[in-house]
């Protein structure tokens, strides 16, 4: 931990400032002897002075140990200590810590090897405990969350970790915390970062996700099938009883066909006999005349002839004379 000891050096510079001035007067009255005596207890003074003198910053605390022992816990601000009995070996960090850590190639519940990343956020909370109980906390903590880590793979199935990663967060949190409470630190929380499982296995997973999705796709498709097959039948029902409904739908399903699509339509005899339509000949002549029309966009006095001369076949078919206009 980096110290604050900017202060100290002031202290240390003013009263080496002092003495050299007080030195100078000593060697101009009572001669060298006493000048440098004064200048050697200045500079020791100084010494003494500046190492007693203790800043810590706000998120600092400094554990204080007097002959070994526990003493105080300092800080933040500016303290004092006896130099020579009084030793400062940590100053701990208060603040929020983040600590990544990882478990490589580990044995998921199913026996599927994986490589997990997570960050844990975490604070000490007693810097006393933080200090005394622990050597090194810090590498305490890292060393516990990837133990705890790698727990909770080998007792986890692969997909349960893949689909559930909160879960996964909260249970390391809490068992990470349970470890590192004595030591007088918090975990605040854990996030699973990333979850690697082998090449092959995820290829399989996705032809797996793939098959899936078209499963779904086909029970869906099923169930509509089934939907206007139910919806059909009920149209059925009402064309049943009432011929007139059931030819002006043909009918204009076959004028939808022709209006959308500029082709040749070939109907069945039987349904052209039912729907009233004239003779064969005559619905492809009308039909072809009025594709070839749309087709080649012939004027409006084109398409009028042709339907009356469409008109004219359909007459001779059925077996009347053709009116002749005056």
């Amino acid at each position: 931990m980096k110290q604050n000891r900017s202060f100290a050096l002031l202290i240390f510079v003013v009263i080496l400032g002092i003495g050299a001035a007080l030195a100078y007067a000593r060697y101009r009255v009572a001669g060298n002897f006493e000048a440098g005596v004064v200048g050697v207890g200045a500079f020791i003074l100084a010494i003494i002075v500046s190492s007693a003198i203790q800043v810590a910053d706000q998120w600092d605390r400094a554990i204080i140990l007097r002959l070994g022992h526990f003493h105080a816990l300092k800080g933040p601000g500016l303290f004092f200590i006896i130099p020579v009995l009084d030793a400062i070996p940590y100053w701990i960090d208060t603040r929020v810590i983040t600590t990544g850590f990882k478990a490589e190639k580990t044995l998921t519940k199913d026996t599927v090897p994986v490589d997990v990343d997570a960050v844990l956020f975490w604070k000490v909370v007693d810097p006393k405990k933080a200090a005394l109980d622990v050597a090194d906390y810090q590498s305490a903590i890292s060393w516990a969350s990837q133990t705890a880590l790698r727990d909770v793979i080998g007792k986890t199935m692969l997909s349960d970790m893949l689909e559930g990663r909160d879960k996964i967060s909260t249970l390391l949190q809490k068992i990470i915390d349970e470890r590192t409470e004595p030591w007088g630190i918090n975990v605040i929380s854990v996030e699973v970062k990333d979850v690697l499982i082998p090449a092959g296995l995820e290829d399989a997973m996705s032809m797996q996700a793939q098959a899936e999705r078209e499963r779904q796709a086909r029970v869906i498709l099923g169930d509509a099938e089934r939907q206007i097959a139910e919806k059909f039948t009920e149209a059925g029902k009402c064309y049943e009883h009432n011929p007139i409904a059931f030819h002006l739908r043909a009918m204009n399903m076959l004028y939808e066909g022709l209006k959308e699509n500029a082709t040749i339509v070939i109907v069945p005899s039987t349904a052209v006999e039912s729907m009233q339509l004239g003779g064969l000949a005559g619905m492809t002549a009308l039909t072809m005349g009025l594709g070839q029309d749309r087709a080649n966009g012939h004027k409006e006095g084109e398409i009028k002839k042709q339907i009356e001369d469409t008109v004219r076949v359909k007459e001779i078919l059925n077996g009347t004379e053709p009116k002749t206009s005056p």
